[in-house]
């Protein structure tokens, strides 16, 4: 029984999501998966009927993505999506590799044991998504687990960071993507998520070393291919 006089504490509700939030996601899912591949013009009105948005939080949305170079905007042409630097891509996994360490880390000692919950089941689902070799929901899984382990971080600088690495390495990834792959970096999700739920921080870390070491060697075959 609880003690006289002390109020029983509920969980705090999930908080609801902006509708830009779900716009940006949307978009992001559509240029990752190259069905508005790069070099095509964006308009508004057309990404907001593709999405089943408005036409507010699609233009904040896209706002953002020029914010991080996923879509430029270019004299007399206006808004089109960037293209993909394959000789770039291996200091975008450089830099990403220092920042999900960091994130990783933080997540272990600052998650909730929700958010600990979640981060494996999302990761889980990535494992069964590659067993059936099905990219969208490997993917959409993938977007999950960034979504828990960034609010679970606690650290919104970091995540600031990382978003267009993040959203840069799995457009790259889906673009030249070969068997074998998808099956890989799952599992490199899933020792990650595993770490964090474990509570340590230094494994945890090591998790996020691990999937980036994946993406590192999934790069230089790329390019030397």
């Amino acid at each position: 029984m609880s003690s006289p006089g002390k109020k029983k504490l509920s969980a705090k509700p999930t908080p609801k999501r902006r509708a830009a939030d779900i716009a940006y996601d949307k978009i992001e899912s559509l240029i990752a998966r190259l069905e508005i591949a790069p070099g095509t013009p964006v308009v508004e009105a057309d990404i907001a009927e593709m999405t089943g948005l408005g036409r507010t939080p699609v233009r904040e949305a896209l706002m953002r993505m020029v914010s991080i170079g996923l879509v430029a905007q270019q004299p007399r042409r206006g808004l089109v999506v960037s293209s993909i630097d394959v000789s770039d891509h291996l200091d975008v996994v450089e830099t990403r590799r220092v920042l999900e360490r960091l994130i990783a880390s933080a997540s272990a000692r600052r998650a909730t044991p929700e958010q600990r919950k979640a981060l494996v089941a999302a990761a889980q689902k990535m494992m069964k998504a590659a067993e059936k070799d099905n990219l969208d929901a490997y993917m959409q899984a993938d977007q999950e687990l960034d979504h828990i382990n960034h609010a679970a971080c606690g650290n919104a600088s970091a995540v600031g960071a990382v978003l267009p690495l993040v959203v840069q390495c799995r457009r790259f990834w889906y673009a030249y993507q070969h068997e074998g792959e998808i099956s890989e970096g799952a599992q490199a999700h899933l020792a990650m998520a595993e770490a964090i739920a474990s509570s340590d921080a230094a494994a945890a870390e090591e998790g996020a070393e691990q999937l980036m070491r994946y993406l590192a060697r999934f790069t230089h075959r790329i390019i030397n291919s």
